[in-house]
């Protein structure tokens, strides 16, 4: 009831179709839904779509603001993802979920504040996230922010980057199409000094420099950053590098395995003396390694 309330409170209201979506059931429980809601909320009124002529009910946000103050629950959350995105995502995506963690508590009435932010340090302490241990990439504020900028505008990258064979870090002029983050982020792009040049990936810790140009890019056509993070075990891939994978695990390590999603697309079969193939088809044969070197003798 409260989401479809916060829908009403926003700037076109709720329709009797999206409700119908937003709580995936049929016509005749959205229409109760709007019963019910008129029942809770005096203020909610019912106007006509201009662009569609149908209702839609809207509700005057200022009836809502009180029940929509974050629970501890909620808070805790997004200081851990905060938390994970600093080991992971740019400085300055970073800076940004820290000032909205801010600025949701600045729009909570200060009694009410104190008690969710010790409830708050309460939760984050049980779950152990106070200090996570562990070795972790140190960022390069500069280059962080270029790379948010050009992809947010679509500007070509001068970048100087040293791969893992180079002695000295060289200039490349790529178009960036998105960022993979993991163990270790990379930069999605096309080097445009390589005719016909493909999708490829850039660590971010091997960009030395970074300055965004006034030029701007086409997207590859077709180019979907989720479809392609799906072609990869981990962040590293390389164009036309993809595998059929199958990995068995002994019997002993079935329980863990299963608990496990190694790849979206993975299939799974237990075979006849109690172990478990598991079957996928990505690229990242190098990192696949690293992770089954983990699971010691207990997969082969």
């Amino acid at each position: 009831m409260l989401t479809i309330a916060a829908r009403a409170a926003s700037m076109r209201g709720v329709s009797l179709a999206e409700i119908e979506e937003i709580l995936e059931r049929d016509y005749r429980t959205a229409q109760r839904v709007i019963a019910a809601l008129g029942q809770c909320f005096s203020e909610l009124e019912k106007v006509k779509d201009e662009e569609s002529g149908k209702a839609r009910w809207k509700l005057p946000f200022k009836s809502l603001a009180p029940l929509l103050t974050p629970t501890a629950e909620e808070l805790a959350a997004l200081s851990l993802a905060l938390e994970m995105l600093g080991k992971g995502a740019g400085t300055d995506q970073v800076e940004a979920l820290r000032c909205l963690h801010s600025k949701i508590l600045a729009l909570i009435p200060d009694e009410r504040s104190r008690r969710l932010e010790a409830d708050e340090e309460a939760l984050l302490m049980a779950l152990g996230h106070a200090a996570r241990p562990g070795p972790r990439q140190m960022g390069n504020e500069a280059v962080d922010v270029a790379i948010s900028t050009a992809l947010k505008g679509t500007s070509q990258l001068r970048i100087l980057y040293r791969g893992w064979k180079d002695t000295v870090a060289r200039e490349r002029i790529v178009a960036p199409h998105g960022l993979l983050l993991g163990a270790r982020r990379y930069l999605v792009a096309v080097d445009l000094g390589k005719v016909g040049g493909g999708i490829q990936h850039f660590r971010v810790d091997a960009i030395e420099e970074a300055a965004v140009l006034p030029k701007t890019f086409v997207r590859k056509e077709g180019f979907d950053l989720n479809e392609h993070a799906d072609r990869c075990f981990g962040s590293y891939q390389h164009e036309g590098g993809i595998h059929d994978v199958a990995w068995r695990f002994a019997p002993k390590a079935v329980r863990w395995a299963e608990s496990f999603m190694f790849h979206p697309a993975q299939t799974v079969e237990r075979e006849p003396d109690g172990s478990l193939v598991v079957r996928f088809r990505a690229a990242g044969l190098l990192e696949m390694c690293w992770h089954l070197y983990t699971w010691g003798m207990r997969s082969k």
